[in-house]
């Protein structure tokens, strides 16, 4: 790391610490025109950090780096590793993100697009005849497919759904899993050190000064055990009332919202 980058990255760091705790501060007070305002200071203070850290790792890379080695696994297999590293519903950013920092090859944006319908359409000719499928997570109020989550059919069917703490509890439990990724590796550098650091900033505590796994580890863990009790009661009440409902194809990618059953709450349990 240079002196200069690396001095503009710490004062950015502290810049963004101050930030956070100033915002803190207005929202607990009530002050939503100072909240507003700092808010948008820290989204360009972020930003700022993601740039000097991009000139740094540009600074620092060869002048013909290697190409990334190709993977010999299909689209869905990748996904399916990501998705088994972090455990929960995810994004296909995140997903990206994730086969990027740990997994070899390309993991094109575009591709994960008709991945879902593509899945649908297979279980739908052949019901459980591949030994999981990639499917969205369901929306705990209608049971429905929770809008660009994908999960693994093979999770417990509370674990697929998503409530309204849900995506927060989620993204903790995705930033545990990362950083114990990371604290394995010999060396954390490029997309695991800015995915680590995206995880941080958003975890209070996390971002204070520099970023290490298990300071991510510990701050994720103490808000998750404020949230993880509610949000579990939740999904579980959620998953009886869905296997109650949902046919073997909707409790995999979803009910209808014309479903009589789904909306006059009529039972059918699955096999």
């Amino acid at each position: 790391m240079s002196d200069e980058h690396g001095g503009a990255i710490e004062t950015l760091e502290r810049r963004i610490d101050q930030l956070r705790r100033a915002l803190r501060r207005a929202a607990a007070g009530g002050d939503r025109t100072l909240a507003r305002a700092l808010r948008g200071d820290l989204r360009e203070a972020e930003q700022a950090w993601d740039e000097a850290l991009a000139a740094l790792e540009s600074r620092c890379e060869p002048s013909a780096p290697a190409p990334r080695v190709a993977s010999m696994l299909s689209i869905r297999e990748q996904v399916h590793h990501a998705l088994t590293l972090l455990t929960v519903p995810a994004a296909p950013k995140l997903i990206i993100a994730v086969h990027e920092a740990f997994f070899p090859g390309e993991l094109v944006a575009a591709r994960l697009t008709s991945l879902r319908r593509d899945e649908e359409r297979s279980f739908r000719v052949a019901p459980f005849g591949r030994p999981y499928y990639l499917g969205p997570a369901l929306a705990a109020d209608l049971l429905s497919p929770a809008r660009g989550l994908l999960a693994i059919s093979t999770w417990p069917l509370a674990a697929r759904i998503v409530g309204p703490l849900s995506p927060r509890v989620d993204f903790l439990i995705s930033a545990i899993r990362v950083a114990k990724r990371i604290a394995a590796l010999p060396i954390v550098e490029g997309a695991a050190s800015r995915l680590l650091w995206r995880f941080a900033a958003s975890i209070p505590g996390a971002g204070t000064g520099a970023v290490y796994p298990a300071k991510v580890i510990e701050a994720a863990e103490a808000e998750l055990a404020v949230h993880a009790e509610s949000d579990s009661a939740h999904r579980l009440a959620a998953a009886e009332r869905a296997r109650e409902v949902l046919d073997d194809t909707e409790s995999l990618f979803g009910a209808r919202l014309s479903s009589p059953r789904i909306s006059h709450g009529s039972s059918r349990r699955t096999a």
